[in-house]
């Protein structure tokens, strides 16, 4: 249920053109639809702003066709994340409107393509082509709930002259994203070059004494950059959730 939709039903009562059994109706799922493994929460978007996104790992092609279902015909863009490439080929014999990017390992189901009002476009920087299956992760979900986005790849700490070259990027976004593995230094950088929000995600991406991505996440921690916000390791989506709160107007 999104906003929208609970202005039409509400407006359709009061002028007459809906009589209260057809709003019930309309309302009758609300505040979620229990299917015995799930609970889908349809009022998300209106407590949030952002429906219910699918996490799909250890999940089976039918409970995530049975979810994205209900929210499809709730009116809600249906994302879902984690997705493998065998899952995702049951899913799309279940749904085959749903769209699978194997680099991101998403599925998306756009129900409304409408852009949200926005302050500006939402950077999305990946340090090295290693880390575009999270910065991707980002890029999608800020695209599928309708999210301004641009990207910026292989600007990694290695060579700065790539990342100097598109400077005019950095300073014009209204927030930034910024995915490094490694030692994770990328984020400081931008965050000394940039006034505007950066968000800092670390990835698995490394050798051994990376330890999974807790080096990098230690070093955005301890960020010398003022300000540069950290999420969790390889969190692409809940970047993208923090990203899309700042960009609301």
């Amino acid at each position: 249920m999104t906003p929208e939709r609970l202005r039409e039903i509400l407006a359709g009562v009061k002028d007459g053109a809906l009589d209260v059994d057809a709003a019930l109706r309309a309302l009758k799922h609300l505040p979620f639809d229990d299917l015995g493994f799930a609970r889908v929460d349809h009022h998300r978007e209106l407590r949030v702003g952002l429906p219910e996104v699918i996490f799909g790992q250890s999940k089976s092609a039918t409970q995530i066709a049975a979810v994205a279902g209900r929210l499809r015909d709730a009116g809600q863009n249906v994302l879902v994340t984690r997705l493998d490439a065998p899952t995702a080929a049951g899913l799309r014999e279940l749904l085959p409107e749903m769209d699978y990017d194997p680099v991101s390992r998403t599925a998306a189901l756009v129900v409304k393509r409408e852009p949200v009002p926005a302050r500006g476009t939402v950077l999305v920087i990946a340090a090295g082509t290693t880390d575009l299956p999270v910065a991707e992760e980002a890029a999608r979900t800020l695209e599928v709930f309708g999210h301004p986005v641009d990207r910026l790849h292989d600007v990694g700490v290695s060579g700065l002259h790539r990342l100097m070259a598109s400077k005019n990027q950095l300073v014009t976004a209204s927030v930034l994203i910024v995915v490094a593995g490694m030692e994770g230094a990328l984020p400081s950088v931008v965050g000394g070059l940039v006034d505007r929000p950066v968000i800092a995600v670390p990835t698995s991406v490394g050798y051994g004494a990376s330890f999974g991505g807790l080096a990098a996440l230690l070093a955005m921690l301890n960020s010398c950059a003022a300000g540069v916000t950290v999420v969790n390791i390889d969190n692409g989506f809940g970047a993208a959730v923090a990203a899309a709160a700042i960009n609301r107007p």
